[in-house]
């Protein structure tokens, strides 16, 4: 896998050191709230388990799976494959996700779940890549900003490979171009 990786992007060093910031800046804003995280799968687990041990606050956690789906490029609606498995009226919600690129499904699972009545909706998320967002949607928390490459490691994949690197590396490009 590792020949894979043209570059190490973000060492698990620095990930950690930042996971631990953001668990400390949430614990303090979610203090006194109904806090409950949800992992949005598979990409977030990672963030998600590590996330959760650096939050000092009593939280809730659940999942959820979701999948696009149109013609093309073309984003016409969220298929979900696995649903939250409590109600969400009166929690304070925190989408969980490893990254924040087009923004596509994260503001379609947004807006589905504010329909649900949680008191409050914010996202976290290991990676944001602005340069590529389709939609208006920006996330409340994140560890690090990353260019428009492909990153692969510490949960996002390429065909379900690269999810258990420790790190955030640059694919090469002949991986994912059939090159």
């Amino acid at each position: 896998m590792k020949r894979d990786i043209e570059r190490v992007l973000i060492s698990e060093e620095e990930i950690q050191k930042k996971v631990q910031e953001m668990g400390r800046q949430i614990s303090e804003d979610y203090r006194d709230k109904n806090l409950l995280m949800v992992s949005v799968l598979k990409g977030s687990v990672i963030i998600m388990a590590d996330l959760m041990r650096a939050i000092t606050i009593p939280a809730r956690i659940d999942f959820m799976s979701v999948s696009s789906y149109g013609n093309g490029t073309v984003h016409k609606s969220l298929k979900i494959l696995k649903d939250l498995d409590i109600p969400l009226e009166g929690y304070d919600l925190l989408l969980v996700e490893d990254i924040l690129d087009s923004g596509k499904t994260l503001y379609s699972l947004r807006e589905m779940l504010r329909q649900r009545n949680p008191r409050s909706i914010r996202i976290a998320t290991l990676l944001d890549k602005p340069e590529r967002r389709e939609e208006d949607i920006r996330p409340d928390y994140y560890c690090f900003q990353v260019p428009d490459e492909f990153v692969v490691g510490y949960g996002l994949d390429y065909a379900e490979k690269y999810r258990n690197l420790p790190f955030i590396g640059v694919l090469k490009p002949e991986v994912y171009s059939g090159k």
